[in-house]
C-alpha cells in the first residue's frame, strides 16, 4: 500500500511538473515583451521598408509597452539583415521587416546561407503597395507609350535605377524590360533613398520605386509618375494609369510584413500578430498607411506565409527568364 501511495504521489508530481513546463511558453507570451525588441531592416534609413518599420514599430512600442528599435543593416540585397535574424535567438526579441526581396533572392542568389521560407516564421502581413514607374522631369516622355518609344530611339542612353539587386523595384523594371523589349542599363543602389537622389539629380532616368518612399516627391512635382505597377489604379495617385493599360498583363507590387527566427514560440508569434492586426485597424495608423498608397494585409500568420510562398514562385520565373544576377 505504501508503495502504491508513493507511486501515486510521484505520478502526481510528474503530472504537475509536466503541466508547469507546458505552461512556460504561455507564461512567457503573457509577459512578452519584457525588454526592447529589435526590428531588423535590410536597407538604409529613408526607403519604404524603413518607413514602414518605423510606423509599425512606434505603434507596437505604445501598444506592448516596450521599445521596438529599428536596426538598419543594409547590404547584399537585404540578405545581411535577413541572415542576422535567421541566426538570432528565437525568443521574439529580434524581428525582420519582411519585403519582396526575401522572396526574390531565393532564386536571384545561387547560394544563400539560409532558406527564407524554412528559416523565417511569418508573423504578420502589414501592407501591399504599388510601385510607381517614375522619371526625372527632364525626360521628354509623359506616358508609358512615349517612354517605350523614347527608350527604343535612344538605345543605351536610358539608365534604370533600383534600390538594389533582387528588390521588387529591380525586378519590376526587369519585368517591364522583358515584356516591352526595351534596352535600359540597370544601376543598383543601396536602398531607395540614394536612388531617388540621383533620379532627381538626373544621373538616372527612370525608377520603379515603392510608392511610400516616392509619393511626396511625386506630389511636389520633383518626379513625374508615368504609371503604377499594380493591376488597378491607386487611390493615392488616382490620375495615374497602370502599366498594364499600355502593356497588357503587366503586374507587380511590393508587400511587407514581420518575420521571426524559426523556433519562435507560437504564443509570441500570435501575440505579435494580434498587435499588428490591431494596428492595421487603428484609425491613426491605418490612415497613415493609406496615405502611402497601401492596402492592409490583415490576417493570421498562415495568410502571410501563403503570400510569401506564392511571391517566391512568381518571381522565380521572372528572375530565370531575365537572367538577373547580383553584382
Amino acid at each position: 500500500m505504501k508503495g502504491s501511495i508513493k507511486s501515486i504521489r510521484f505520478g502526481a508530481l510528474g503530472l504537475a511538473l509536466a503541466a508547469a513546463a507546458a505552461g512556460v511558453p504561455q507564461a512567457r507570451a503573457l509577459d512578452y515583451p519584457t525588454r526592447p525588441v529589435h526590428v531588423i531592416v535590410g536597407y538604409p534609413a529613408g526607403g519604404t521598408t524603413d518607413i514602414l518599420a518605423r510606423l509599425v514599430g512606434q505603434y507596437l512600442s505604445e501598444r506592448l509597452g516596450q521599445q521596438f528599435i529599428i536596426d538598419n543593416r543594409s547590404g547584399a540585397g537585404n540578405n545581411i539583415g535577413t541572415e542576422a535574424v535567421v541566426n538570432a535567438a528565437p525568443d521574439g526579441y529580434t524581428l525582420l521587416l519582411v519585403n519582396p526581396a526575401n522572396a526574390i533572392n531565393a532564386t536571384l542568389y545561387e547560394k544563400l546561407p539560409f532558406n527564407f521560407v524554412r528559416d523565417i516564421v511569418p508573423v504578420a502581413g502589414i501592407i501591399r503597395v504599388p510601385n510607381v514607374m517614375e522619371v526625372n522631369p527632364a525626360v521628354p516622355a509623359k506616358t508609358v507609350a512615349e517612354f517605350i518609344a523614347y527608350t527604343k530611339a535612344n538605345p543605351g542612353k536610358v539608365n534604370m535605377a533600383s534600390s538594389g539587386n533582387g528588390t521588387s523595384i529591380h525586378v519590376s523594371g526587369e519585368l517591364f524590360k522583358m515584356m516591352t523589349r526595351v534596352d535600359m542599363l540597370h544601376v543598383p543602389y543601396r536602398g531607395s533613398a540614394p536612388a531617388l537622389t540621383d533620379l532627381m539629380g538626373g544621373q538616372v532616368q527612370v525608377l520603379f520605386d515603392n510608392m511610400p518612399s516616392s509619393i511626396e516627391y511625386l506630389k511636389a512635382g520633383k518626379l513625374r509618375p508615368l504609371a503604377v505597377t499594380t493591376a488597378e489604379r491607386s487611390d493615392a495617385l488616382p490620375g495615374v494609369p497602370t502599366v498594364a493599360e499600355t502593356v497588357p498583363g503587366y503586374e507587380a507590387s511590393a508587400w511587407f510584413g514581420l518575420g521571426a527566427p524559426k523556433g519562435t514560440p507560437a504564443e509570441i508569434v500570435d501575440k505579435l500578430n494580434a498587435a499588428v492586426n490591431a494596428g492595421l485597424a487603428d484609425p491613426k495608423l491605418k490612415a497613415r498607411l493609406a496615405d502611402l498608397g497601401g492596402t492592409m494585409l490583415v490576417g493570421p500568420p498562415g495568410d502571410f506565409r501563403k503570400l510569401v510562398v506564392e511571391e517566391t514562385e512568381k518571381w522565380a520565373k521572372v528572375v530565370k527568364f531575365s537572367g538577373a544576377r547580383p553584382d
